[in-house]
């Protein structure tokens, strides 16, 4: 199973829900800001229950954007150690978007959340129990989000689903979550090319 990093944008976001955070298989580091003095109570015991997965990263130095681009550097050196690594940026700033956007195309997995539960791997118990119908719209609603990069083919359409699940559905599962997308018009054919319905609306 891939590693999730899980980077927190101390000074955007508070996190509420840390304890998702406690399986074997995620690393949290929080990054927090020269000017921030103090970590909330819940805050800091969550941490601790995290223990040596947790991480605090404190900037040393203030100005505009600096406590994003050291989570860009840290994703920068983390990906080369490990090239299967999936991160989450867990910010309401917009900003990542760009990052987000470059590195998908550089075969990076990443994805920028407004909350922890929105962690795709977090939601990934939950989608192994959903219905077809819920698996299909949840989906559409992540190809349709701005700067993901869209599979050209029918088969890295299926590679894509697979991996935003988790690699968890068994392949007929994913198989029929690609045939819905086709047969409910939102993925075609153009030639040999793969082309979204969610294109046409940007």
């Amino acid at each position: 199973m891939k590693a999730n990093y899980v980077m927190i944008d101390f000074e955007n976001v508070t996190p509420d829900n840390l304890d998702a955070l406690k399986q074997t298989d995620f690393k949290v580091m929080l990054f927090v800001g020269e000017g921030q003095k103090s970590i909330p109570k819940q805050i800091a015991m969550a941490m601790q229950r995290i223990g040596a997965k947790g991480e605090y990263v404190e900037i040393g130095g203030t100005g505009h954007n600096a406590l994003d681009f050291h989570i860009a550097y840290y994703i920068g050196c983390i990906s080369i150690e490990d090239k299967d690594a999936y991160f989450h940026i867990v910010s309401k700033d917009k900003g990542f978007d760009p990052l987000v956007k470059h590195l998908h195309g550089r075969g990076i997995f990443i994805d920028r959340v407004e909350s922890i539960e929105a962690i795709p791997a977090l939601m990934q118990a939950k989608s192994s129990k959903m219905s077809l119908r819920d698996q299909v719209a949840q989906t559409k609603e992540r190809l349709s989000k701005p700067g993901v990069t869209l599979p050209r083919s029918r088969k890295t359409l299926s590679n894509h689903v697979n991996a935003m699940f988790g690699k968890l559905l068994p392949e007929e599962r994913v198989a029929a979550i690609v045939d819905a997308l086709f047969a409910e018009g939102f993925a075609f054919e153009n030639g040999k090319r793969v082309e979204f319905k969610c294109e046409r609306k940007a």
